[in-house]
């Protein structure tokens, strides 16, 4: 019975395909980002490269796009489009075409990126940074110097009772 089991034709996987569910937001700074998955099964759309394409405007009227969204290293199906907005308040719409299409609109806050704050001062080092250090090593560098060519030149100049 078991041998004949293995004659059974499996049944296909489920594909992937059809409409997608896009999730946009802000990336905290002037960029977007976008996470795809498939309407069907909410799965992760990590078996192609969609085409998103933002659209964004700004109170005032200021207008961006449109720009292609790339993969992203922060996950399957996630995009992002870089520093492409100036801060404010933006209206943002991303869209995928054809044969997976999707839709998602959304507000968002863009901000000048941060920057990380400057390393703190070393305490253990003074306001000079030490660099009198180097002078002192320096200069007892140059008298043992000094000391071995004044000893050597005198081993080497005759002495009056050698003539």
């Amino acid at each position: 019975m078991v041998p004949l089991l293995a004659l059974w034709p499996a049944a296909p996987a489920a594909a992937h395909g059809g409409p997608l569910v896009l999730d946009a937001a802000g990336d905290g700074a002037s960029g977007v980002t976008v996470r795809a998955t498939y309407k069907k099964d909410g799965h992760p759309v990590d078996d192609q490269v969609l085409r998103l394409v933002l659209n964004a405007t700004a109170d005032g009227g200021r207008k961006v796009g449109p720009v292609q969204l790339n993969p992203s290293n922060e996950g399957q199906g996630f995009y992002t489009t870089g520093a492409v907005l100036t801060p404010g308040k933006w209206t943002i719409t991303v869209t995928s075409p054809e044969p997976n299409p999707g839709k998602a609109e959304v507000t968002v806050e863009a901000r000048v990126a941060q920057t990380a704050p400057p390393p703190e001062a070393d305490p253990s080092q003074d306001a000079s940074g030490g660099a009198w250090r180097w002078w002192v090593a320096g200069g007892a560098v140059l008298l043992g110097l000094l000391i071995a060519l004044v000893l050597f030149s005198r081993q080497r100049t005759p002495t009056a009772s050698a003539r």
